[in-house]
């Protein structure tokens, strides 16, 4: 074919299109097989142990196993472990991609849903897309501008936006198919932060938003034309309107009164999806309510379908197959959204096929996937909101000190969960399941009326705002009490085989492969691996920032390869930013790939410290600043910390510059929304925005009294 083609008689645009599919096809070692060249067959194979030096699906196969075969990198060689190539990412926020590896390609994505395509062996950029998401959207997710990765399939590359768009992005150039809305009502929040999954030709995708008050649903678009296929909704809508299916209207029945109508129902499906191709089952993982007062979502009444939910589908059709409820009348952002693991493991000497999945809840779930039959269910962490799961009805069996409808209670595992999106992995080599776990508590207060309505860039969830002390001393303390910790999981004796301990929760995905071994990123900025079998620490390296997403594994011209995202980010570090500061990071996205014998350099880690301006005198009145403190907590928490506290992803505001201080109310208004800061104007009074700022001064000046008696003992202060 390449004698044939004439180049001077090709358009311009047409031949620089052409060069470009070859070159990336020339670097699979095929010219005729093209960038991207993945469908179901090729995805199917991953199962029986075929494509092992790619990574063609999200979980690596449909099975979302995230187990690779390739064995060259291995126990007994991966302390030769080295830096192949490292590529700085344009914007330094949470990064919790799974990069698609096919054949020597290497497609990721980064915060804003910045898509990028390089050379998986040498990180050469190839191409880079930017959708352009408005800046200020960030403050519009519970979690900050993050994306776990796309899906690939016969030529194209597809992503979901963070303004909830899905696009289809030509393979060999980067440049946009087509483009479709996946928003069902713009006057909500409406967000994309998982990756696409394609079966049978068609793109699936969920959203996110719960927490800001909007109704679930995955849908299901044409590969080629991006025509909607099939939508799902995961809650029921208006009951004054006609159900949309029977699988809507069987929900109905759980549903009580109509305040999740106007508070969102929430269900959202915003990361997980597994497939059966024997079977044709779609698994989707369901999220939280919304809100998560379930006093004024369903008058506290009904189990709440299908909220915190496995739910099995037919992806021609999208039609309601099963479901499994793990959390029933879901109140404490119990979401059952994590990765379902697909296996066929012997349980009482009879093969069986299942699906393993860890949610927040705290419990690990194996169910016969091919009917949603619960065969075990064990706690992973330490959990006080149910004493166990009843295995002859499925359901948890609650424990009195778990409803905070009348009086605050203490919940364990808190909302950030005893399992977050972090994948998980199986290695068949050993029957376990690596799982990133972590144990949490926090305390829960109904809200007695609602403080915060539904609308965009405020989080609404039907609870009083979380009382994280201020003083440093105590919060020291909790933070100690939140720790993370890798697990070897036994999932037929629903037992912990090894475990690793880490100083704070939020580590990252793992990777199992065949070299006995399993791949980590940790919260406190390295990445690690691990004896499959035994759990013995074998290689560490630095990765100078916190690495949350899963790595990955691939081969290009018989050499094996070990890529993670790394960049730190997320809920943890925007939301609970006093806790946070233990991992001792900053935010600095990249991409870092391992070989045996590499030899490349990581630049120095950033951490830069300013100096505290001196801050402007409180001028509220004392009796006041409990008020003060809830608006900030409750408005602006979610990107600069409880207790104006910052996790370092977004600017700390007891560090405001006397200009800034001036211009505060103006920029809390909008004044500086082409810069990210979302505009308040629509959401708050002004009364209320002089107030917020007198409790930042306040917070300044707590700080300055901290750093001057550190600074006078010649130690460190707790928090900073």
């Amino acid at each position: 074919m390449t004698r044939t083609l004439k180049p001077r008689s090709l358009p311009r645009a047409r031949l620089r299109h052409t060069l470009a599919t070859l070159v990336l096809a020339g670097l699979a070692g095929g010219a005729l097989a093209g960038p991207a060249n993945v469908d179901g067959k090729r995805i199917e194979k991953v199962a029986k142990g075929g494509e092992a030096g790619n990574w063609l699906s999200h979980g690596r196969g449909y099975d979302e196993k995230r187990y690779s075969p390739l064995k060259q990198i291995n126990d007994g060689n991966v302390d030769r472990l080295g830096l192949a190539w490292t590529h700085k990412l344009d914007i330094d926020m949470g990064v919790e991609a799974t990069p698609i590896v096919v054949d020597g390609v290497m497609y990721t994505t980064g915060p804003f849903s910045v898509v990028y395509a390089l050379e998986a062996a040498t990180g050469k950029l190839l191409w880079k897309y930017d959708p352009e998401v408005p800046r200020p959207m960030a403050g519009e997710g519970c979690c900050g501008p993050v994306n776990r990765g796309v899906a690939v399939w016969k030529g194209k590359v597809y992503v979901g936006t963070f303004d909830g768009r899905l696009v289809a992005l030509d393979a060999a150039k980067g440049t946009p198919v087509w483009t479709v809305d996946t928003v069902l009502d713009h006057a909500k929040s409406y967000t994309i932060t998982g990756a696409p999954r394609i079966v049978k030709g068609k793109v699936l995708i969920g959203n996110g938003g719960a927490e800001f008050g909007v109704r679930g649903y995955v849908t299901a678009y044409d590969a080629e034309t991006g025509k909607q296929a099939w939508r799902f909704f995961t809650v029921p809508g208006d009951p004054k309107l006609p159900p949309e299916d029977d699988a809507m209207a069987m929900a109905l029945k759980t549903w009580f009164g109509d305040g999740w109508i106007k508070w969102g129902g929430g269900g959202t499906v915003w990361d997980s999806m597994s497939y059966d191709p024997e079977l044709n089952q779609l698994y989707i993982g369901v999220g939280n309510g919304s809100p998560f007062n379930y006093q004024f979502r369903s008058e506290g009444k009904g189990d709440n379908l299908f909220l915190s939910s496995v739910v099995a589908l037919n992806p021609d059709t999208g039609k309601y197959i099963w479901h499994y409820q793990t959390t029933p009348a879901d109140r404490w952002d119990f979401t059952a959204a994590q990765q379902m693991t697909l296996a066929d493991i012997k349980i009482d000497g009879k093969l069986r096929k299942v699906l393993m999945q860890a949610p927040k809840n705290g419990f690990f779930y194996v169910l016969d996937r091919t009917n949603g039959k619960l065969i075990s269910a064990k706690n992973f962490v330490p959990v006080n909101w149910a004493s166990h799961i009843d295995l002859a009805t499925g359901r948890p069996v609650m424990l009195p000190d778990a409803d905070y409808a009348k009086e605050a209670k203490l919940i364990s595992p808190a909302i950030i969960g005893g399992h977050n999106w972090h994948p998980m992995s199986f290695s068949p080599d050993t029957g376990l399941v690596y799982l990133p776990a972590q144990e949490t508590a926090a305390g829960l207060e109904a809200q007695k009326e609602p403080l915060f309505l539904p609308s965009k860039a405020v989080v609404n969830i039907g609870l009083n705002v979380p009382d994280l002390p201020e003083d440093p001393a105590v919060v020291e303390q909790i933070s100690q009490s939140w720790r993370g910790r890798l697990l070897a999981w036994d999932p037929v004796k629903q037992e912990v085989r090894w475990s690793q301990d880490y100083r704070t929760i939020y580590n990252g995905g793992t990777l199992a492969t065949a070299g006995n071994l399993v791949f980590q990123g940790t919260a406190d900025g390295r990445v690690v691996a691990y004896a499959a079998d035994s759990g013995k620490l074998l290689w560490q390296s630095p990765a100078n920032t916190g690495v949350m997403a899963g790595p990955v594994t691939f081969e290009v011209k018989g050499e094996q390869y070990v890529t993670f995202m790394a960049g730190w980010g997320g809920t943890f570090p925007r939301i609970l930013g006093p806790l946070s500061l233990a991992a001792k990071v900053k935010p600095e996205s990249r991409i870092l790939t391992y070989k045996i014998g590499g030899k490349a350099t990581l630049p120095p880690a950033k951490f830069d410290t300013l100096p505290l301006p001196p801050p402007p005198p409180v001028t509220l009145e004392a009796d006041k600043m409990p008020m003060a403190r809830m608006l900030f907590n409750g408005y602006c928490a979610n990107c600069h910390g409880l207790n104006a506290v910052s996790g370092g992803v977004v600017p700390d505001l007891r560090y405001l510059s006397a200009d800034t201080h001036a211009q505060f109310n103006a920029i809390v208004a909008g004044a500086r929304a082409d810069k990210g800061m979302p505009p308040f104007a629509n959401a708050m009074l002004p009364e209320h925005m002089e107030m917020i700022h007198q409790y930042v001064i306040k917070r300044a000046h707590d700080l300055k009294a901290e750093l001057d008696k550190a600074k006078a003992e010649g130690s460190q202060p707790a928090a900073k």
